[in-house]
């Protein structure tokens, strides 16, 4: 079942294997995904004398590890885990062994040890789902640390009447006790919090670190990365804070404006900005948000939501940006269940169905021509009189049968029956109208957000709350610099962020040789 080079890195992987681990299958004798489970399972136990496959008659299909003999039953995969799963089993058995670089620092792993009660999380994937292995992967580590989690991989695609009775129409959604957790894309921290506030915590924030750094950089997006990079080769002391590396790069599928290099995926991109960070002394404080911002004396004093206060002369703002919402009645209810934001993970399911997209700027135009290859019907809300999206796409889309696009469109509602989405009611800008679409599905592309909040009281921002900044990247306030998505820069660009994340370090390197950084505010 698996090709030969793919064995051979299955065979690097475990040869760092020291115990021995066993795939615990349980599955209907003549359920139609035996033979496809017991092929990958036996493939992937090939690769080493450490592992080794069990199979015996039961209900349904699933399995487990178990290591040394001691099965971890608090994870259960059901699931053939082929696709962008497969690195999910993989992850699973190095994650037990101690290994991989997904493993959460001292401070998150005390967190999620805290959990208190037993609680029972279910995620419904899909193996063609993009967003679906960060969510498992972090649920499969919470699970490993925490014998109170238990975890169930549940595919969609074989557990069909499941999913159906649940009315999920997203992947992943995350359940917990049987309450929805979760929708979407998700970092350990995001998916430790909520599980948290459903089964508590004996975790205690008054016994977070305190440390002292040169250079705090939040954000590990491409802006953060390449400030946190460029401020350790000058010597600086430097910790990254962020959700998770990445940040909105991870959610890419296709990059093909990354100079000198033709073609790459968010995913790669992501492993090579944390495989950088790596190769210097640099404090990576993923999982984390920042709670605090004050400046006393030029001092820039920050706490995150792990309790921990952290100090340093220059700060550096690189938080990106997010997917704006719409804010209208029945937009959150019905995320997973007909609304959503991302097409490469939630087309599938509208297949010969009509969606609505709301947004006609470049990413709802792209939208709706993704949607029109799965979708019957199409249709476009853009507010404005015109489409805002590049002729090109624009061109596109009008050659498409199945699209139409409605202008001065106003979204007032997304409407639904209690368990999805059913249509969306749109206020008429020319005429005052209230209209009506009957529709399966509804994705929000309207744009996004500078995630600037938590600066907002030390920093001056616009309107659309990006920071503003000068040619060097400093903002109003001494040491303190901001790049990327998150500042005022123009033209949202991975290259452009890496650029003014390299700029941001330089200036501020520049301003401590001039003992610039505590002194009073900046003009910008």
């Amino acid at each position: 079942m698996l090709e030969q080079a793919l064995k051979n890195q299955v065979v690097g992987l475990f040869n760092n294997l020291n115990n021995k681990y066993t795939f615990n299958v349980e599955v209907e004798a003549n359920h139609p995904s035996k033979q496809s489970l017991v092929d990958l399972l036996e493939d992937v136990a090939s690769c080493s004398d450490k592992v080794a496959l069990e199979v015996k008659e039961g209900e349904g299909l699933s399995f487990t590890i178990s290591k040394n003999g001691e099965t971890v039953d608090n994870i259960i995969f059901r699931a053939v885990p082929t696709g962008h799963e497969f690195t999910t089993l993989l992850m699973a058995v190095l994650n037990m062994e101690g290994i991989g670089k997904n493993l959460p620092d001292e401070g998150i792993t005390a967190k999620i040890k805290g959990i208190n009660e037993k609680v029972v999380v279910k995620s419904y994937i899909s193996l063609t789902c993009t967003n679906c292995p960060e969510v498992v992967q972090a649920l499969n580590v919470m699970a490993i640390y925490n014998p109170n989690i238990e975890h169930h991989i549940i595919d969609g695609g074989i557990n069909k009447e499941e999913v159906e009775s649940l009315g999920i129409q997203a992947v992943p959604t995350v359940t917990a006790n049987g309450e929805q957790l979760h929708v979407g894309r998700a970092s350990l921290g995001e998916l430790l919090g909520k599980i948290e506030n459903i089964a508590g915590s004996s975790f205690d924030a008054s016994e977070a670190v305190e440390k002292e750094y040169d250079v705090i950089v939040v954000g590990g997006g491409p802006a953060g990365v390449s400030s946190a990079v460029y401020s350790a080769r000058k010597g600086f002391k430097v910790a990254v804070i962020a959700g998770v590396i990445g940040g909105q790069v991870k959610e890419t599928v296709g990059i093909e404006n990354m100079i000198s290099i033709t073609k790459t995926t968010g995913a790669e991109l992501t492993a090579n900005l944390y495989s950088h960070l790596k190769d210097y002394p640099i404090d990576i404080l993923e999982n984390r948000m920042v709670e605090d911002v004050q400046v006393v004396d030029g001092v820039k004093k920050i706490t995150t939501s792990m309790g921990e206060k952290f100090t340093a002369p220059a700060l550096i703002i690189a938080t990106g940006a997010s997917w704006r919402k719409l804010g209208v009645p029945g937009e959150t209810e019905y995320i997973g269940s007909g609304v959503a934001f991302c097409t490469h993970c939630d087309a599938p399911y509208f297949k010969g169905k009509k969606v609505v997209v709301v947004g006609g700027g470049n990413s709802g135009l792209e939208a709706a021509i993704d949607l029109a290859a799965i979708a019957s019907e199409v249709t476009v809300l853009e507010y404005m009189d015109t489409l805002k999206g590049d002729q090109v796409l624009q061109d596109k889309v009008n050659d498409l049968p199945n699209v139409s696009v409605v202008t001065n469109a106003e979204t007032l509602s997304v409407d639904g029956d209690g368990s999805k989405v059913t249509g969306i009611q749109y206020n008429d800008r020319e005429t005052g109208n209230v209209q009506s679409i009957t529709t399966d599905g509804v994705f929000v592309q309207i744009g996004l957000k500078a995630n600037s909040d938590a600066f907002k009281e030390i920093v001056e921002t616009n309107r659309m709350g990006e920071v503003i900044i000068d040619a060097h990247n400093r903002t109003s306030i001494a040491g303190v610099y901001a790049a990327g998505d998150v500042s005022i820069v123009p033209y949202k660009q991975i290259v452009i962020a890496m650029g003014e994340g390299s700029k941001a370090a330089l200036s501020a390197f520049e301003d401590k040789i001039k003992n610039k950084l505590t002194e009073a505010p900046a003009e910008v």
